[in-house]
């Protein structure tokens, strides 16, 4: 049994319910591509025993859902871990830290909600949330409404245009696709760049920026708490 015909199956037997997991799974386990379900769950939504609403709704909340284990993982690590793993990695340094600290705050409300609506990054994009600490009563609401638009465009979708919804599956694949290797252009060009600034250091004969905070780490000395304030 394909994955389509597994979602089929779960929506038919569970309705609702069977969206809530399914959408909640695919937060978890990207290979499950909500681009699929959503259009599935419309169809289904469009038969006599169900409703458009609550497979919105169901749909809403799988994302929700899952995105707090995501975002729970996250602030496992939490902030003062994620200083002190910085601090111990090679090409990384506490100003990078301090930097995508400002970031989050200056950005984490627009990165949260347009991230749901990026394949690739609407699940990841959670753990971040997680690891600066981010609110979660704010984090819902944006993580919500980010889930909301996505998914009521190809819930919507599969309701009005049936089984023929699968005439838009090129085009997803193509956006997917292209986001996909936006973000691996990118991954690499941050690698380059900080493999880059580290030989320049220390062709240039610099010391470690972080020895101070490493020498602090083994001497059990606890780095100041407000240098450690999560983002809010």
């Amino acid at each position: 049994m394909n994955i389509v015909d597994w979602a089929v199956s779960t929506m038919n037997s569970l309705g609702a319910f069977g969206v809530f997991l399914l959408i909640f799974l695919e937060n978890l386990f990207p290979p499950i591509p909500s681009e699929v379900v959503l259009p599935l769950a419309g169809v289904t939504a469009a038969g006599e025993d169900h409703s458009y609403w609550m497979m919105l709704l169901a749909s809403i909340a799988g994302s929700v859902v899952g995105a707090w284990v995501l975002y729970g993982i996250g602030r496992l690590l939490g902030p003062e871990r994620l200083r002190v793993l910085v601090i111990k990695l090679p090409l990384v340094h506490v100003e990078d830290y301090d930097k995508s600290v400002a970031f989050m705050d200056k950005h984490g409300h627009k990165a949260i909600f347009f991230g749901r609506m990026v394949p690739g990054v609407r699940s990841l994009i959670s753990i971040p949330a997680g690891l600066y600490a981010m609110p979660l009563p704010m984090f819902s609401l944006l993580t919500g409404l980010g889930s909301a638009i996505w998914n009521s465009i190809f819930l919507t979708i599969g309701f009005f245009m049936g089984s023929n919804w699968t005439v838009i599956e090129p085009y997803t694949d193509v956006f997917s696709n292209v986001v996909y290797a936006i973000i691996a252009i990118v991954i690499i060009w941050v690698l380059v760049r900080l493999v880059l600034r580290e030989r320049r250091r220390r062709a240039q004969g610099l010391p470690d920026p972080d020895q101070v905070h490493l020498d602090e780490l083994e001497d059990g000395d606890e780095p100041d708490p407000e240098d450690r304030e999560p983002t809010r």
